[in-house]
């Protein structure tokens, strides 16, 4: 089981950044696209990092294994990073399928379109974390990921915003080890569907209001 995330903090230059953390009360099967976990395998626990706009660190992975020794956090997990303060989370449940996403679409993108000539600092990306309370095959899984980010361009259409995403996006789909094999995730799937509804739910919450950037919050 994947417990509701904790709100926690860590210090950085003598600025009090925010940490979203779910622990799990035993290992779960998890798909991944984060920097650190990324792939599938067993997973004990997700951080999810609130980092400033400025963040230009290329170790990633070794940041935020860093900051989960600093939190005890012990195995193998999930790490995510985001200019979205964590602390404004969205989440749902279908189901008992359960969704949390952090929602920062300042710079939507069209997957297929040229890349832009410059980057551009606006708030932009969108993070989710699904827990499906049934176990699911590899091939379930990574069509678990398939459908999240439909359901999440789906939501990102619905907002009347022009992009299927954000450059920066991340999903992590997690689920229990033991029981018997769903080998479906697809919308119209039986655990792919309310977690197709989930998604769609919590990111258009989170994209219907204002996101200011963590440390833009600092000056105002």
């Amino acid at each position: 089981m994947l417990s509701e995330p904790s709100l926690t903090s860590r210090v950085e230059n003598g600025q009090r950044i925010p940490l979203l953390v779910w622990r799990t009360d035993g290992p779960l099967r998890a798909v991944s696209s984060g920097p650190l976990g990324g792939g599938i395998g067993v997973r004990r626990w997700v951080l999810n990092a609130t980092v400033p706009m400025s963040y230009d660190r290329d170790d990633p992975a070794e940041h935020l294994a860093a900051l989960a020794a600093d939190l005890a956090l012990d195995g193998p997990g999930v790490g995510l990073l985001t200019g979205v303060d964590v602390a404004e989370v969205v989440a749902r449940t279908d189901t008992g399928v359960r969704a949390w996403a952090t929602v920062g679409l300042g710079t939507p993108v069209l997957a297929a379109a040229p890349a832009p000539t410059a980057l551009t600092q606006h708030v932009g990306t969108v993070n989710i974390v699904v827990y499906v309370p049934a176990r699911l095959a590899d091939s379930a899984l990574v069509n678990a990921v398939a459908t999240a980010t439909e359901a999440k361009t789906q939501a990102i259409s619905e907002l009347g915003l022009p992009g299927t995403g954000t450059p920066t996006d991340s999903v992590t789909v997690l689920c229990p080890v033991d029981g018997p094999e769903a080998t479906y995730g697809g919308p119209r799937s039986t655990w792919g569907a309310p977690l197709a509804r989930a998604v769609h739910a919590a990111v258009l919450a989170g994209g219907d209001r204002l996101v200011v950037p963590w440390s833009d919050q600092l000056t105002g």
